[in-house]
């Protein structure tokens, strides 16, 4: 197997070499390169052309989230984000995302520790998806309002969505879309716990409804969108009219897992239902949408040619689970149409 070729990008000579130690002894990963700030990066991309390139945010000169949207517009590159997550650092993360990175990771608080235990295996999935990096079209920013989609009787009484890798941006496209009197939307998207918040609060800037992260006891209302934790998966309670978040054990590798959502979904939602699948890596949904579409829901899934990665809404359509599959700028229309 051609290992994976990775240029790495911090002002922290200390950062570099724990990012090279932690890949050191995975023959799938070779180093490449290291650059100290944007300028040297930009040289080594051109004459490297690496697969992956892992990014700081905070960068002499300019900044990591800078240089990214410049890597995504100029020379499409998975890109991993390497920063400290703390607040503001959760904030620079969502930006990250929704400019088209990878992934975000934390750097270690003091010693190295097996912080980067998992990040030969993150490159790898990274470098995966470098076709559809450079072939997707990020969603359009429409000018103007939203467009007004009246309500009728075909307008669901719950929305469950699922996505993953490049959920981010695309979760931003399609909620600008919804209208401020939406039925009640429950999301989830695989994201550390540091990151809902700051998530939700920038989903809640760009939509019409109002968006916030999940709490237990939260009820269903017209116009709200709920978000699930990280860390906590996202059901209906048996009274079918609030939310309850629950610990247990991380479905499909995921806590907050899409599959856990729909089920729940399925087994104590007795009205109209729509469930989607948005843009993300492995099959996580695919079942619970199945269960969704077995109990009478309409089912869609993203198509490839919108996804970032096209792998849970594959699933989700070859199996049966998604009725069929709808590009993303048609997503709302179909939902509310």
């Amino acid at each position: 197997m051609t290992p994976v070729r990775v240029l790495i990008v911090d002002d922290s000579a200390t950062m570099r070499a724990l990012l090279r130690h932690a890949v050191a002894g995975d023959p799938g990963v070779e180093i490449v390169g290291e650059a100290a700030d944007t300028a040297d990066a930009r040289a080594k991309i051109k004459a490297l052309d690496p697969d992956v390139v892992t990014l700081d945010v905070e960068m002499p000169g300019m900044n990591g989230l800078e240089f990214l949207d410049k890597i995504m517009r100029l020379r499409p590159t998975p890109v991993i984000m390497v920063s400290n997550l703390t607040s503001p650092g959760a904030a620079a993360s969502i930006a990250a995302l929704e400019l088209g990175a990878f992934d975000c990771l934390a750097k270690p608080g003091g010693g190295a520790g097996d912080t980067f235990e998992a990040l030969a295996g993150l490159l790898r999935q990274a470098a995966a998806t470098k076709p559809r990096l450079a072939s997707a079209v990020r969603p359009g920013r429409a000018a103007g309002p939203p467009p007004v989609l009246a309500r009728h009787g075909g307008w669901p009484d719950l929305i469950a969505i699922g996505s993953s890798t490049g959920g981010v941006e695309v979760l931003i496209a399609l909620l600008s879309e919804f209208p401020k009197d939406c039925p009640p939307t429950l999301i989830v998207q695989h994201l550390p716990s540091s990151f809902t918040q700051p998530f939700a609060a920038r989903l809640d800037r760009a939509c019409p409804a109002k968006v916030g992260e999940a709490r237990s006891g939260d009820p269903l209302l017209p116009g709200h969108v709920y978000l699930a934790k990280g860390g906590r998966h996202l059901t209906l309670a048996p009274s079918r009219r609030t939310l309850l978040l629950r610990d247990g054990e991380p479905v499909q590798g995921h806590r907050p897992s899409v599959d856990v959502l729909f089920r729940s979904v399925a087994q104590n939602f007795d009205g109209r239902a729509t469930g989607i699948i948005l843009t993300g890596m492995g099959r996580d949904g695919a079942e619970g949408l199945l269960a969704m579409r077995r109990r009478g829901a309409k089912t869609l899934a993203q198509d490839e040619a919108s996804s970032l990665v096209y792998g849970m809404p594959r699933v989700a359509f070859e199996t049966g689970a998604a009725e069929r599959q709808v590009p993303l700028g048609r997503m709302a229309r179909e939902i509310f149409g």
